[in-house]
């Protein structure tokens, strides 16, 4: 892999993620644009304990553009985008439209493939693999931040999900605190370590593994099922078998396998509603370990792939129960789901 650094005409960074060594990165950004100005402020609610980003400049960011002024394409035909260059493999750059920034931490843009009307699905299992260096990478340079504690890689799929832009993306933030949900984890790793001695991101893919009616794939070197009590209709936790904090621990068997396995599952996911079915929305987030913690050494480095589709032309809504009480409500038994996905592996 080649990675060059560069800036953007606003003196936001950029870099491309080659897989050639001999790729060369010259192309300048010609556009006019204006200092970026963001107002990102972190608060606290002294009710949950949680933290909230006020990011008013947001509302301005672009939505929903014509494919042919997509600013995540690259620069063709004299029309300028985000990528100067008129090709590339993976870039990534500092979102123009921060939720994070600043002291409040930093959010960047992961664009998968130059070619706008591709997913991650159609991807190579090379190009995946590149992929997951540059989220490997991303998280090395963000740990070296003094104001980032936890580093976020995440994709959101689909318009049902609030995509606001179609082209083959992700993105990166880095948070100045530990995320609520990954405090709870820790928490419970921490309990659980003192009421049993073991390790409970262990426990739980041991269960899974010996239950077996909620695993979608399992290989040499990760396993990935249909959580217990998933909350989500089709949702999927993916995770090495050699348990690792964050994406920089992971050895090359795990690189290697990887591609495999995940482009395995999402071009299930695509096929989980039938043919002639719309792409299926999803979330897709990895889940690390923040970089000082109590607990690190016993979290688990795991992604977990979901859909807000609960069937064929239906989606899961977050209502009364989930939004005011946080309890969710799961319409498909997990059971029922992961043999779905290990049904449309041969289709």
């Amino acid at each position: 892999m080649k990675k060059t650094v560069t800036t953007l005409a606003d003196g936001r960074e950029l870099i491309y993620y080659d897989a050639a060594e001999d790729t060369v990165r010259d192309a300048v950004d010609q556009r006019p644009l204006d200092p970026v100005s963001t107002s990102s402020e972190i608060r606290r609610d002294p009710l949950l304990g949680d933290a909230v980003a006020i990011a008013s400049h947001r509302q301005a960011r672009t939505y929903h553009p014509p494919a042919d002024a997509c600013p995540l394409c690259p620069t063709r035909e004299g029309r300028h985008s985000e990528i100067p260059d008129d090709h590339y493999d993976v870039a990534v750059f500092e979102n123009r439209f921060p939720s994070l920034a600043g002291d409040s931490g930093r959010c960047e843009v992961v664009c998968f493939t130059s070619d706008h009307d591709a997913s991650f699905a159609d991807l190579t299992e090379e190009q995946a693999a590149l992929v997951l260096a540059a989220w490997t990478d991303r998280t090395a340079a963000l740990a070296a931040l003094g104001q980032v504690t936890q580093v976020f890689c995440f994709e959101n799929r689909g318009a049902e999900i609030g995509v606001t832009l179609g082209h083959p993306h992700g993105q990166i933030y880095g948070y100045p605190f530990v995320t609520p949900r990954t405090e709870l984890m820790l928490r419970s790793a921490a309990r659980h370590r003192e009421e049993t001695g073991s390790n409970l991101f262990d426990d739980v893919v041991a269960r899974e593994e010996k239950d077996g009616s909620r695993v979608v794939l399992a290989t040499d070197h990760w396993i990935a099922f249909v959580p217990y009590a998933a909350h989500w209709p089709y949702e999927v936790h993916v995770y090495p078998r050699r348990r690792v904090p964050d994406l920089r621990e992971l050895d090359e068997g795990a690189r290697t396998e990887f591609p495999q396995v995940y482009l395995e599952l999402l071009r299930r996911f695509d096929r989980i509603f039938g043919p002639g079915e719309p792409p299926t929305p999803y979330i897709s987030a990895w889940h690390q370990a923040p970089f000082v913690a109590d607990g690190r050494e016993d979290f688990a480095l795991h992604l977990e792939l979901f859909t807000i589709r609960r069937t064929s032309g239906k989606l899961k809504f977050l209502a009364g129960s989930e939004s005011g009480m946080s309890v969710f409500i799961n319409d498909v038994p997990p059971e029922a789901a992961a043999e779905r996905l290990r049904e449309v592996a041969s289709q």
